[in-house]
């Protein structure tokens, strides 16, 4: 018994250790991939019938506490198992735990809306114990008496010691974890339950002519999973919208308080805006276009009656972010929105839920923000912003520019007729042309799928008569103002990329 306990003590401490950091990351960056949910939840899915019946007889509402004692006490049996096993006939434990790690992924990968990368916290998991593991069954060696050293190169004492200590880091590292997560876990649940209210103004319907059906290129409207996210949320805020409120403060002379439950009540109203982060590069993918439905922020701030001085609007996250709005952006009457919805469904977490900022004309890293909790009226003169305090200018308008989706660079295509399409955007403004020009020929007019709004991007599409070799492509808009996109190239930093994005291809 003495000879079994030691190497199955280190099996379990190996898998606690392995399990902890697996729900750490799980909770911290990739809320959907717990190990311990998703195999039982897979668990859940294999049962039987009978078995769930007879479980939720036994237990009742308990049956989910039931399920995740029961999984635990079988993970704790196989790795001490696993301890035992490579103790005894190395790397069998390993491969045992190895085999563990592939049930967590086929578990997070087969869950609807998962991923490969929902399959990383298992994949960490059983990283994690396979080289505890090993490290502990060295140590154990070591405790063995030897010609050299009758008593062992390392004391049996530090042998308990070292592995009461990982299993004990495990287990908090398991319990953070799991408490961290559970605020995600209940927004995720309360956000189910939504239903959206009807808005009383639609947005107009999306034309059949907006959109061009060309493989590869951007669709009209960005699907939510597919939509970027930048932010600074390590862990995204799982709020409860029964307990989030927004307030308005600062310069004015009312101010004012809103619940979610009085938020949905309001005349809500519906309308397509593309939003652009700041670090996009020239040609890059940091936007995307979507269906938002939302109250306009003019109309609250108007109860609150900003003070005349006042030019700003500072916006805080839940999480202590803040953005620097120029007022008149959320006065005027653009669709400056606080946004509850996204392509008819309630918020993703991810992008705000409950509620964010969505303003038209606008990088996001001075109006779009997620998890809003205040709007203080103030100046620019007075306060700055997250971003400002870091080199980046205050108003931070969206520059007038074009990507190229189709061809991919680098691709070879052969000569003849070639379609090369993508899109172009001058948010708040719109676009009225795009040229294309190949090589160091002139500048030829490309075709325009008509607009939504002066808020969204446009599709544009160029037949080009490719002919043999290796070819430079460029592309250029021109906004409803006439000024044409300038070559001039400057970084993101500190108000947005310029420049004329190009591809190379290759004509067979």
């Amino acid at each position: 018994m003495t000879e079994f306990w030691r190497p199955a003590a280190a099996g379990v401490a190996s898998v606690v250790a392995g399990v902890g950091a697996g729900e750490l990351v799980s909770a911290f960056v990739i809320q959907n991939g717990s190990p311990v949910l998703t195999v039982g939840a897979l668990l859940i899915d294999l049962a039987p019938a009978w078995v769930k019946e007879a479980v939720i007889g036994l237990f009742g509402t308990g049956d989910k506490a039931f399920l995740i004692v029961s999984l635990g006490i079988v993970v704790l049996a196989g790795a001490a198992l696993a301890g035992w096993l490579e103790r005894i006939r190395p790397p069998r434990g390993r491969i045992l735990i190895g085999l563990g790690g592939a049930v967590g992924v086929v578990a997070a990968v087969t869950r609807a809306g998962n991923g490969l990368l929902e399959a990383i916290p298992s994949v960490l998991a059983a990283v994690v114990a396979i080289l505890v593991l090993g490290t502990l069954m060295r140590l154990l060696r070591d405790t063995e008496p030897t010609r050299i050293a009758p008593e062992g190169r390392v004391s049996r004492r530090r042998f308990v010691g070292t592995t009461a200590a990982t299993a004990a880091g495990g287990a908090l590292a398991l319990i953070v974890g799991q408490a961290v997560a559970g605020g995600f876990r209940a927004a995720s649940a309360a956000r189910a339950a939504i239903r959206l209210p009807a808005p009383a103004r639609t947005a107009p319907p999306v034309p059949a002519a907006a959109s061009f059906d060309i493989p590869g290129l951007s669709p009209i409207i960005t699907p939510n999973a597919d939509f970027y996210r930048i932010d600074t949320a390590l862990q995204i805020p799982g709020i409860d919208p029964a307990s989030w409120r927004l307030r308005i403060t600062g310069m004015v002379e009312q101010e004012v308080e809103l619940t979610f439950a009085e938020l949905l009540k309001l005349p809500l109203e519906e309308s397509t805006t593309t939003l652009t982060c700041v670090s996009n590069e020239v040609g890059g993918d940091l936007i995307g276009n979507a269906t938002w439905l939302g109250y306009p922020i003019r109309h609250l701030l108007a109860r609150a009656k900003p003070s005349a001085d006042a030019d700003m609007v500072l916006s805080t996250s839940q999480d202590g972010w803040t953005a620097s709005t120029p007022l008149e952006a959320l006065t005027d009457e653009r669709n400056a929105i606080l946004a509850v919805g996204m392509n008819g469904s309630p918020l993703p977490l991810e992008h705000g839920y409950p509620v964010r900022m969505v303003v038209p004309g606008l990088y996001g890293y001075v109006s779009a923000t997620k998890w809003v909790v205040s709007l203080e009226v103030t100046r620019f003169d007075e306060h700055t912003s997250y971003w400002t305090d870091r080199g980046w200018s205050e108003m931070g308008p969206v520059k007038l520019s074009s990507r190229i989706d189709v061809p991919a660079s680098g691709r070879q295509v052969k000569a003849g007729t070639v379609t090369v399409a993508g899109v172009a955007w001058s948010q708040h403004v719109g676009v009225s042309a795009v040229q294309v020009r190949v090589d160091d020929g002139p500048w030829q007019q490309a075709t325009l799928a008509d607009a939504i709004s002066a808020d969204t991007w446009r599709q544009w599409r160029y037949d080009w008569d490719a002919t043999p070799g290796a070819h430079t492509l460029r592309v250029r808009a021109t906004d409803a103002k006439g000024l044409v996109q300038t070559s001039t190239v400057r970084d993101v930093v500190p108000d947005g990329a310029t420049g004329l994005h190009s591809i190379q291809v290759t004509v067979a």
